[in-house]
């Protein structure tokens, strides 16, 4: 009987982790990414998901993200921003650090904040009740191409600044961002 149901365990047990192994070899709904650049003398690295279009209309008053309602930018998690030096965003000086970045669609223009990192802020409401390290407001680009996949860069690389941009459906919001 113990031989019966040791091979049993063993059995279920080996189930178990070959049924574990396979559901970890999925695809990503929305996949993690990572961006690292140097601007400057300064190192950015950019942590974040990237949710797909899927057939969805992403920012409109109906769509996937609606115009008004802030957006926790990416998916999964919040997106993590890491500057190895102080910089600028926003016309806001920010000293060196970790921070998250939410965003309010507009038609017309989004409203931006970058709040201090919180290794236990996994929603938007636990970064919205706090003090942003910066506001801004921005206008959308319109892009003739549609991006399916959502995507953040690094972009217009100069020697004391840049770009990061934010990438999805018809839609490219430009962040000029300043380093020393």
């Amino acid at each position: 009987m113990r031989k019966a149901i040791l091979r049993l365990s063993f059995v279920l047990a080996a189930m178990a982790l070959t049924f574990g192994l396979q559901a970890q070899d999925k695809p990503a709904p929305s996949p993690a990414s990572k961006v690292e650049q140097r601007v400057g003398t300064t190192d950015i690295v950019i942590t974040y998901s990237r949710p797909g279009v899927k057939g969805r209309t992403v920012f409109a008053a109906d769509g996937l993200q609606p115009y008004g309602k802030a957006w926790r930018v990416g998916a999964n998690a919040p997106t993590k921003l890491e500057f190895s030096k102080d910089f600028k965003m926003g016309g806001k000086d920010i000293p060196a650090g970790t921070y998250t970045l939410l965003a309010t669609p507009g038609k017309k223009e989004w409203t931006l904040k970058v709040y201090a990192w919180d290794d236990s802020a996994r929603s938007f409401m636990a970064y919205a009740e706090k003090d942003a390290a910066a506001t801004w407001t921005l206008t959308p680009v319109m892009l003739k191409d549609k991006v399916e996949t959502f995507r953040i860069d690094v972009n217009n690389i100069r020697d004391y600044s840049a770009n990061i941009n934010l990438e999805w459906e018809n839609t490219r919001i430009e962040i000029p961002i300043e380093v020393k």
